[in-house]
């Protein structure tokens, strides 16, 4: 696919309308953004065009307003953040007043429009809304690799009206993603964590025959253990897919891939903070204790293992993270990983549901080689899933 070199060659970019698609879906809490990484993600492409002297016409949802103008789910609260991080200003203009607001931009200026969700047409990928917007503009590029798994009209349908890019984050997304998977060093290691087999089927499914280890962790272990005719007391599982568990083991044994689960881990009666808890080997649990996380012995396994990796993925947390003393396992092994990237030896790519809260929570997120704020497109991605949002920047 193209990206912003490609268009800088093919085309006059001083003076273009460029419509940047980026994910402005970020947390609020009482009417402040309280994580600005997405908002940090957009900015290497937003700025390099307007410092070529592109007018840059931002494209976004926020929210599920489902079709409807919903006040509360407006993106002009994001002037000020996006204005911030710029450090440049952003105007704003509802979709109504759109082509008057692009008309009177100069060149190197930066508007912002509103949520695209407020138009039914968004999410339905229809022709007419896409190509109202693609009206505004003379070149696409799309920057939210977080929402490339839609097939909505601002990530799929434009893309095939107007010459089309990557911008520098899908750019990295994808160049992160191609080192982990589809050309990685190897030995390369997967650890999927998270709570229930059932919501990472598909991807455990993709995983097995192009990895070496896999490494499952979470309540996703227990259903693996439990299959293995392990008791797992009152902890979280899913007896049902005990035979699927086992039709995965058989799978990975045929393909060489390993499959690691933890050998001790730590118990509670109860999941709360300061609940008291014990280290167990794996089949030493009681019948009324729960696993909540992955013990020592575990880490120290998991942390060799590490060191004679070349290549790391990693999805979902090893352990209810969230509480004390239950984050032990998650944030020694993420720091372990963390490190090995640090000295060189590991090329690691995270991300994916609590991910990106887990190795923050670790304080490892900065040190590890990519982390992708993407949730459903990165899982998607795992899955082997084809994304409209890339399929359309290809075509």
């Amino acid at each position: 696919m193209r990206t912003l070199d490609d268009l800088a060659r093919a085309d006059q970019i001083a003076g273009s309308r460029v419509l940047v698609r980026v994910d402005l879906n970020v947390p609020m809490q009482n009417g402040q953004v309280s994580d600005l990484t997405r908002i940090e993600r957009a900015v290497p492409t937003l700025a390099e065009l307007a410092e070529k002297g592109a007018k840059v016409i931002v494209l976004s949802h926020f929210g599920r307003p489902k079709g409807q103008v919903v006040p509360d789910m407006s993106l002009a609260s994001l002037t000020g953040p996006l204005d911030a991080a710029l450090e440049r200003p952003v105007a704003f203009s509802d979709m109504q007043g759109a082509a008057a607001a692009v008309a009177q931009m100069k060149n190197g200026e930066v508007l912002l429009l509103e949520n695209v969700r407020f138009d039914a047409g968004e999410e339905a990928n229809d022709g007419v809304f896409a190509q109202s917007l693609a009206e505004l503009g003379d070149i696409y590029v799309n920057d939210a690799f977080s929402c490339a798994h839609r097939a909505h009209a601002s990530t799929e349908a434009i893309a095939h009206l107007l010459p089309a890019a990557a911008g520098r984050s899908m750019q990295a997304e994808l160049t992160a993603l191609q080192a982990a998977l589809a050309n990685p060093e190897r030995p390369v290691a997967a650890l999927v964590g998270g709570a229930k087999v059932s919501s990472k089927l598909a991807v455990l499914g993709h995983l097995l025959d192009k990895v070496d280890q896999l490494i499952i962790g979470g309540g996703m272990a227990n259903t693996f253990l439990f299959a293995k005719g392990v008791n797992v007391g009152a902890s979280l599982c899913e007896t049902d897919l005990a035979d699927t568990a086992r039709g995965i083991m058989a799978k990975a044994a045929q393909t060489g891939c390993e499959i690691v689960l933890p050998v001790d881990v730590v118990l509670a009666r109860e999941f709360k903070a300061g609940a008291d808890s014990a280290t167990v080997p794996v089949d030493k649990v009681p019948d009324e204790m729960m696993i909540l996380d992955v013990g020592p012995a575990s880490v120290r396994d998991l942390t060799q293992r590490l060191q004679h990796c070349r290549t790391l993925l990693w999805n979902g947390p090893m352990g209810a993270f969230e509480i004390a003393p239950f984050d032990s396992g998650t944030v020694k092994v993420a720091q372990a990983a963390a490190a090995l990237t640090v000295a060189g030896k590991l090329v690691s790519v995270a991300g994916g549901g609590d991910t990106v809260a887990a190795l923050r929570h670790a304080g490892a997120a900065d040190d590890f080689t990519y982390v992708s704020t993407a949730g459903g497109a990165f899982l998607e991605w795992l899955e082997g899933k084809v994304l409209p949002g890339i399929k359309a920047l290809e075509d």
